[in-house]
Parts: C-alpha cells; sequence; structure tokens
C-alpha cells in the first residue's frame, strides 16, 4: 500500500514597524483561521509564523510579543517565533531574515494590515500544488469598506507614480484610463487566473525554492518597490498570476498618506526601481 507523501511545509514571515496591534490581531486570528482550513484540507502541513518586530523599542516590543503570545501561546494554535530585530534594516531585510533561512516548499509574505479569508491558504496551496509553473501569486484584495484594490500592477512609469499618489482627485479621475492599465485591470477583473507583470508584497504567497535561489528581496530597498523588483527577478523561474479565489481584506494605504518619511522612503525606492528596471 503507497503512503500519501506528506502535504507541504509553509512559512510565514511578518513584519512590524511599530504597527497598529489591533490590525495585528486581526490578522494573526485570520492568519490561524486559513491554516487550520488549509490542514483540514490537505493543503498544508507544517507551519511556522515568524513575527520579525524592525521598531527597535523595547516597550512596543513587549506588548506586541504578549498580543501574539496570547493569540498564538497555546498549544497547537500556531507555530510561532518572534523576532526583535536589534537594527532596522527595512522591509525586505525583516523578510529575508526568515525567507533565506528556511528551507519550507512555500513562503507566505504577509503585512500586519491583512485579513485572510477562512480558505485564502487552501484555495493558493492548492493552485500552486496544480500548477508547479507559477512561481508566486497575489490575491483577489478589497479596502476595509469593500472598494476593490488591485495588487497587480505594469511597470511603472514616474508619471502614473506621482498622479497615483500624489494628485488630486479630479486630476486622477481625468486620467483614469492610464492609471487602470497600470493597476492591470483588464487582466485582473475576470474569474479566472491569470498571468500578470508585476505582484505587491502585502500578500504575496511564493514557492519557496525560486524565491531563495532569487535570494529574496533586494535589501537595497528600505520600503516601497522591493515587491516590485524581486517580481521582476522571479519572472525566470516561472510565472506570476493574479489568483481571484484566493481571498483578503487589506487595510493599507498609499505612501503619501503615511507622512514625509514614507514618502521619502517611496521617492528614494522609486529611482532606484527606475535605475535597474528602465524607464516604461
Amino acid at each position: 500500500m503507497n503512503e500519501q507523501p506528506p502535504a507541504p511545509s509553509l512559512t510565514v514571515s511578518l513584519v512590524l514597524h511599530h504597527s497598529p496591534l489591533p490590525r495585528l490581531v486581526a490578522t494573526l486570528k485570520s492568519l490561524r483561521a486559513a491554516v487550520d482550513e488549509a490542514r483540514g484540507s490537505g493543503a498544508l502541513g507544517e507551519t511556522t509564523l515568524w513575527i520579525v518586530d524592525n521598531s527597535v523599542d523595547p516597550p512596543y516590543t513587549a506588548v506586541a510579543r504578549e498580543t501574539a503570545d496570547g493569540l498564538l501561546g497555546e498549544a497547537g494554535a500556531l507555530d510561532y517565533r518572534f523576532l526583535a530585530m536589534e537594527e532596522n534594516r527595512g522591509f525586505g531585510a525583516g523578510h529575508n531574515r526568515v525567507l533565506l533561512d528556511t528551507d519550507s516548499a512555500y513562503h507566505l509574505v504577509l503585512n500586519p494590515d491583512v485579513e485572510l479569508a477562512p480558505n485564502a491558504l487552501a484555495q493558493g496551496l492548492s493552485l500552486l500544488a496544480r500548477d508547479p509553473g507559477i512561481a508566486a501569486l497575489n490575491p483577489y484584495a478589497e479596502a476595509a469598506d469593500g472598494r476593490r484594490e488591485y495588487l497587480c500592477k505594469r511597470h511603472p512609469s514616474p508619471g502614473v507614480l506621482l498622479l497615483r499618489g500624489f494628485a488630486p482627485d479630479w486630476l486622477r479621475r481625468r486620467a483614469a484610463r492610464r492609471l487602470a492599465r497600470y493597476e492591470a485591470r483588464d487582466l485582473c477583473d475576470g474569474t479566472a487566473v491569470a498571468e500578470v507583470p508585476l505582484l505587491s508584497g502585502c500578500f504575496l504567497l511564493l514557492r519557496g525554492r525560486p524565491a531563495r535561489l532569487c535570494r529574496g528581496f533586494d535589501t537595497g530597498y528600505f520600503m516601497y518597490f522591493e515587491d516590485f523588483d524581486l517580481s521582476r527577478r522571479l519572472r525566470p523561474q516561472g510565472r506570476l498570476v493574479y489568483a481571484p479565489q484566493v481571498r483578503i481584506v487589506h487595510h493599507g494605504g498609499y505612501a503619501a498618506n503615511k507622512g514625509w518619511r514614507h514618502v521619502h522612503w517611496f521617492l528614494r525606492s522609486a529611482l532606484r526601481f527606475f535605475r535597474q528596471h528602465g524607464l516604461r
């Protein structure tokens, strides 16, 4: 009698930087439920969550660790580790600290402002298992108010980035067709899996080996555009797809709404991306 092969392993990395704890609680609860459903369906085996705290703020770290312990500390809830970094080297470096030191079949890059549908992991992992030509995927996303968010993108231009991040509403409305093309809406408005050029890092489900062959994120990006850069480097390893059956709610926002430091990081990273990958 042939034994069934073990279900694939998954590592999840979640990077904090003074992240609101109520959002973190919602993320962890939804992740735990999604892991339970994926395990129950047979799509998932050993699972480890790493919470990487880039805050370099002992009082915040203590409360964040206590919050995670309260939700995940009981036996069998979810195997997790909490890692407080001594230096904040950025979003990508925090995720690489986990991604490059594990050998799991799959890896999920997850923001602490995302809530997963209960079947999100089961659907995403089943798709990756059926189609080994896929290197990574993004889900269908909505904002908290139910508005559609388009995570997948085409190669940006400086003009599109300025329009999307900093232009007044009336100007964005006049440029709606141009912005829709950047957001790959023509590729992501259907109900079928679609190949896309670039993926977002707020929920990025990766096949582990290709991501590690690419050495993960380029840590020269402190924040922003490291997901686009990784997408470009992943494409020779396999297809990047939008998977509408995988669903999340994303509570994030634009850099321009987060203060001058985020604007600075955004513009610096955009310049690096264009230097590396060119203008379109």
